[in-house]
């Protein structure tokens, strides 16, 4: 038991000591390992000469017998260089002295050097210059307490923090060094670089002072504004605010991040742009866009993305996933009270949710109307419900479905719990409306067909299946279970279950395209198409003629307005140096849509018949689908026509206590 508590006390007396030795073993470890890395240091024979001094002496019974004591404008010059001081001791066997007061060395006229005290080695050419120190080279300067400046190769080293100055740079730091050739500087440990315009925090950076900019290459934080980025590798132009990061750099500014494998950023321009696996987060509208390329304009809105693009909506209580070979965002009046967006998505859109799924080959989004529409060969679905059309307007209201307008070719398909059977409804155009994201009511217009079977409401067993025809037809739902149906004049026939002839089962237009639909959020990337010969029919339809009125108040025709949807871009192409083609770095050249498109189509009447006696020509009045506004002439009494823009009429809701009748 003593022995024990005698090597407790031998080493808990001796702890300090061996932690001590051990520090200092790797100290020198360190230290060694930073010698073999220097510089080979040949050594001068030249002498340093004493220029003048007011007075001259030697004290050998002082702490420097060796000293030449020296005061009053003293002056020294080494290979090149002159140095001048209140006082000093020089040695001269070693080559060397140490200045007092006023220190100041000058190497040709663009390098200078200022402090209260140096120690000058004349053998390794080094300059150790403390408290109060600034040195010039040009431009740039350097402020400090401790200063080592190697004259052999032209650099300076500060290790007690120091500060440099460069045009509108400020950079503060621990520890650092400057090359007077390269003009190339380095600093470490709490390193700031303060400008006008931006703060950039590190640990470690590379500043080039000849072309101001600033070399990362450690995590660090840029702070501009409302725009804070974060990255550990990358370039930053202080002259042009110009800056391209590397290794998963993030842009924040508000409650927008840009997230990027590569991201180049212009604060003057106000555009971003990523490469590889970019992800725009909207955390104030609660989207998100990936793809591998994105290109973003702050000051107007504009952004383009392309390469696997997908837009995630979790607005809602699903998240929405949408892919589209390209995706653009198009922003007006933007930074004032009635600003709206318009967003573009084309070439093989497919979206998932998991109450509902979409596809068709592009899509426009405005927020103004709350109005996405869907162009060529659009299908939804939702459960067990297929909807598709010509074109599909659907109108929102706060974040959740309002409306839905299917325009021509108009088919609404229902499988039944026995899957080859289909609940079927055709027809020139339909709409749907919903209260909270339910459908509650459908209404079907022009030439309607309906396939529908009638089930026991006990068992489900299927009685009969009854083909109708109409003009008009509606439906009422409620709790998602068929409540009642409402036609007009109509003819049909009700074949027993059993009696159905097979041309009957199915109208013309019929098809499922279960096999295109989407099944989760990473079949969006899978594009299918309808199966050949299963496309919708190309009809030619008759336009409506634009008149064209003249001096003497004569109507005629000009031009024909077509009643196809407006086409939308192509998509842009990325060039080598990865902007898109059209695109600048400055403004985007590709014209943003005018307003008049953002309401894609417009129910119009055509102009009215003129009288019999007026001048000028008539056609025959119909309603037809424009993709621009029209105008409708009227004769007054003086003979002049008169031209008023009609306006969009809206969708006709069903009165509930008329419905039935």
């Amino acid at each position: 038991m003593t022995t024990n508590n005698n090597l407790k006390v031998l080493f808990g007396g001796h702890r300090i000591l061996i932690v001590a030795i051990l520090c200092l073993f790797g100290l020198s470890l360190v230290q060694s390992r930073q010698a073999s890395k220097k510089k080979p240091r040949p050594k001068t024979n030249e002498r340093v000469y004493l220029i003048h001094a007011d007075r001259l002496r030697f004290d050998q019974f002082s702490m420097n017998p060796d000293a030449q004591i020296l005061n009053g404008n003293v002056a020294f010059r080494h290979k090149g260089a002159k140095l001048y001081c209140d006082s000093a001791y020089f040695y001269q066997e070693s080559n060397s002295f140490r200045a007092f007061g006023h220190v100041r060395m000058y190497q040709g006229d663009t390098l200078s050097l200022f402090s209260d005290y140096a120690y000058y080695d004349g053998n390794d050419q080094m300059a150790e210059a403390r408290y109060n120190v600034v040195l010039k080279h040009r431009k740039t300067t350097l402020y400090t307490d401790s200063l080592n400046y190697d004259r052999l190769y032209g650099i300076g080293y500060f290790f007690e923090g120091g500060k440099m100055v460069d045009k509108d740079n400020v950079l503060v730091s621990d520890w650092g060094e400057y090359d007077t050739e390269t003009r190339d500087a380095v600093f470490n440990y709490n390193v700031n670089l303060k400008n006008p315009k931006f703060v950039l925090t590190t640990d470690t950076l590379h500043y080039d002072t000849r072309t101001s900019i600033a070399h990362i290459v450690g995590p660090s934080k840029i702070v501009s504004g409302e725009s804070v980025i974060n990255t550990s590798q990358g370039f930053y132009d202080t002259n042009k605010d110009f800056s391209r990061l590397y290794g998963r750099s993030t842009l924040d500014n508000n409650g927008k991040t840009l997230t990027a494998d590569s991201l180049f950023n212009d604060d003057k321009t106000k555009i971003s742009e990523g490469f590889g696996n970019v992800v725009y987060n909207d955390t104030v509208n609660k989207n998100q866009m990936t793809s591998n390329y994105f290109w973003y304009n702050d000051s107007t809105g504009y952004a383009f993305a392309t390469d696997s693009a997908v837009l995630r909506d979790y607005s809602q209580g699903d998240t929405l996933f949408l892919h589209s070979d390209t995706m653009k965002v198009y922003t007006y009046n933007i930074n004032t009270d009635s600003v709206y967006r318009t967003m573009h998505c084309y070439n093989k859109v497919r979206a998932f949710r998991t109450d509902i799924q979409a596809v068709c080959d592009s899509l426009v989004y405005n927020t103004r109307d709350s109005l996405m529409t869907m162009y060529k060969d659009p299908i939804t679905w939702n459960e067990n419900r297929q909807l598709l059309g010509e074109v599909i307007e659907v109108f929102m209201k706060d974040s959740t479905i309002d409306r839905a307008h299917v325009i021509n070719q108009a088919l609404s398909v229902e499988q039944l719990s026995d899957s080859t059977k289909f609940n079927q409804v055709a027809s020139r155009e339909m709409f749907g409306y919903f209260n909270d994201g339910e459908l509650y009511e459908t209404e079907a217009i022009g030439n309607v067909q309906c396939v529908y079977y009638h089930q026991d409401e006990k068992d489900s067993a299927f009685l009969n299946m009854a083909y109708l025809e109409t003009d008009t037809m509606r439906v009422y739902l409620k709790n998602r279970q068929l409540q009642r149906i409402w036609t007009c004049k109509q003819t049909g026939t009700a074949y027993p279950i059993t009696q159905i002839p097979p041309s009957k089962k199915e109208l013309p237009s019929f098809a499922w395209f279960d096999y295109v639909r989407p099944r989760d959020k990473h079949d969006i990337f899978n594009w299918r198409g309808k199966a050949k010969g299963t496309e919708l029919k190309d009809i030619g339809r008759r336009s409506a003629p634009l008149q064209f009125i003249s001096k003497g108040g004569v109507v005629s025709d000009k031009v024909s307005l077509s009643d196809q949807p407006p086409v939308l871009g192509e998509p842009a192409r990325v060039d080598s140096t990865g902007v898109a083609a059209g695109d600048s770095l400055s403004v985007p050249s590709e014209a943003a849509p005018s307003a008049a498109t953002d309401s894609v189509r417009q129910t119009v009447p055509t102009p009215a018949p003129a009288p019999a006696d007026s001048a000028g020509s008539s056609s025959a009045s119909a309603e037809v689908q424009s993709a621009g506004p029209a105008v409708k002439g009227e004769d007054n009494a003086a003979g002049a026509a008169t031209v008023a823009a009609p306006k969009e009429e809206e969708p006709q809701t069903v009165n509930k206590e008329n419905a039935g009748k």
